[in-house]
């Protein structure tokens, strides 16, 4: 047997995490020192043959089935390969995947050796790539070679000379050294003593287990970290408010990389002991005809993807009846599609508001009334609480907008690096950056945001980098980036410029081509262009966004 080295991460990620929060949250029952890798092992044990997961991968057109045994046992290899790699405990292990087993596995296995997962969203290009990769220090990264016709190894072959502590790619479906399916393949459980290394290299539940980027104000993606204790101090209550079990099958047509795929598809179903389904390309046809074939019994999703479920012309010719519960969250749902859907999915339909620095922090509980399912984002969860402030810093009156704030048990452990950032005050309470009220039975109601991003169709837009790339246009001497209203992806990014002297006038066309040559993500493109003469200031010379974000509430998109 071979043995490899107990590496640790000598990078000074800044966390903050104070013992004082670690007590309290013990004492108070919220924290229970539970690893993803506990509760796997726990389930191969009980159900070793029950299927873990189900996938199915739109490229190769092909279906992959993991029991619960079969899941354990792919960890254990892969998180001998990696650590046969160099992967040291505390180093970060990247992947830019789809939904397919091999981001679970991957996950798994990382965690079973110490070391932190950094899962990235499949629609990311090189600029943001190079950002996040780069402040990471990923020592190894997994990407498909190709997914929805995009070539992702080329892709990396291009930046990785920016990338001095990527010292492995590995492609699936690629060949070569590079190949993950030699990689899989090869039997490095045989030839290490793993017993030995997992027990030392074991993960404890206060250690960072995850960076997940996330975009806010400052422009630049930030990495949020979390540990095994702040992702299971929000998934243990929230499986009970939502009376989910052993028995449920969870469909996830939401990424894994965001954080409504990776906790509440993948991490929550190995919790459970549940079924997963995945489903990596959103289609609401087969989407439907998953619930339907294999009996999916619970999902969670942004807006459109109810509004696309629930206005599906075939949905009377598929059976969904299993289907229990869809939670949605995300971005603000109109109250006329909740009931929409609920009455054509014959479902408990319920609201949730959250982020990825807490997870799911409130949600509405079954058999509330329609008034709270469908006029709130629901209540707290046991071991979270929100509360409402004013300009003073006072908590508001009832039914009186203010700002949102959290603190509990699910709250990260900081930015990655970046501590400045963390904005957690002294008695733990967290600035959302949301707007809210909140009624007499504690149940809050998003009413706009104070942070300058764009929520298109649960996923955040940077508006302040797009921005920074509109002014870098030769024609454009002013740009100022805003929500327009959309009935299905609740908002589309609306651009506002003024044109340098002289300049020769831009197109929509022309900007999102500029854009595409900077290689950024076309989620955040621009798709409505507006000229004007000249922007609202205030008297310091500031862009006046709320009358331009006024102006843009009467566009409807493609109007």
């Amino acid at each position: 047997m071979t043995a490899i080295p107990i590496a640790c991460h000598a990078v000074d990620l800044n966390v903050i995490l104070p013992p004082e929060r670690i007590d309290a949250m013990t004492k108070a029952g919220y924290w229970h020192d539970r690893t993803v890798v506990d509760y796997l092992d726990a389930a191969a044990a009980q159900l070793p043959d029950k299927v873990a997961l189900t996938d199915w991968n739109s490229t190769t057109a092909r279906a992959s089935t993991l029991s619960y045994r079969q899941l354990k046992r792919l960890s254990e290899r892969l998180g001998a390969g990696l650590a046969a790699l160099g992967v040291g405990k505390g180093d970060v292990v990247s992947f830019q995947l789809p939904n397919w087993w091999q981001f679970v596995a991957l996950h798994l296995a990382s965690v079973r050796i110490g070391a932190i997962t950094n899962p990235l969203m499949p629609i990311f290009r090189e600029r943001e790539l190079v950002h996040m990769l780069g402040l990471a220090e990923a020592k190894v990264l997994v990407v498909p070679r190709r997914f929805r016709d995009f070539d992702y190894a080329d892709m990396v072959s291009g930046i990785r000379d920016k990338l001095p502590a990527l010292e492995h790619l590995l492609v699936i479906g690629g060949g070569g050294e590079s190949s993950f399916e030699a990689f899989a393949a090869r039997r490095w459980e045989e030839a290490s003593d793993t017993k030995t290394l997992f027990a030392c290299r074991r993960q404890g539940p206060n250690e960072v287990t995850k960076v997940l980027y996330t975009s806010g104000t400052t422009g630049e993606a930030k990495g949020v970290m979390h540990t095994a204790n702040t992702l299971f101090g929000n998934l243990v209550e929230c499986a009970k408010r939502l009376r989910l079990g052993e028995k449920d099958i969870v469909l996830m047509a939401s990424p894994l990389a965001h954080q409504t795929g990776f906790l509440y598809g993948m991490v929550m179903s190995i919790m459970l002991k549940s079924k997963l389904v995945l489903q990596d390309v959103w289609v609401p046809d087969e989407a439907a005809r998953l619930i339907q074939d294999e009996g999916c019994t619970f999902t969670i999703a942004a807006t459109p993807f109810l509004a696309d479920l629930a206005d599906l012309a075939t949905l009377d010719k598929i059976d969904i009846s299993s289907l229990q519960v869809f939670v949605c969250g995300g971005a603000p749902i109109p109250e006329a599609l909740m009931q929409r859907a609920a009455r054509r999915l014959d479902c408990s339909i319920m609201s949730a508001w959250g982020m990825t620095e807490s997870g799911a922090v409130t949600i509405t509980r079954p058999g509330d009334p329609d008034a709270k399912v469908f006029g709130t984002d629901g209540c707290a969860l046991p071991g979270l609480e929100v509360r409402v402030v004013g300009a003073d810093g006072n908590t508001c009156p009832r039914d009186i907008e203010g700002d949102l704030q959290v603190r509990g048990a699910s709250s990260f452990v900081g930015y990655l690096k970046r501590p400045k950032l963390y904005g957690v005050d002294s008695n733990g309470w967290f600035d959302t950056g949301d707007r809210a009220r909140m009624d007499a039975e504690g149940y809050i109601r998003i009413t706009g945001r104070s942070k300058d991003i764009i929520i298109r169709g649960g996923e955040n837009i940077p508006v302040i980098e797009v921005e920074g790339m509109l002014y870098r246009h030769p024609s454009i001497q002013d740009a100022a980036v805003v929500a327009m209203p959309d009935p299905r992806l609740g908002e589309r990014a609306c651009a506002f410029v003024t044109l340098q002297p002289g300049a020769t006038p831009v197109s929509l066309a022309d900007v999102t081509a500029y854009l595409a040559e900077l290689r950024m993500s076309k989620q955040y493109y621009p798709e409505r262009l507006e000229i004007v003469q000249a922007m609202p200031r205030t008297p310091s010379g500031k862009i006046q966004k709320f009358k331009l974000r006024e102006i843009a509430k009467e566009f409807g998109f493609g109007s």
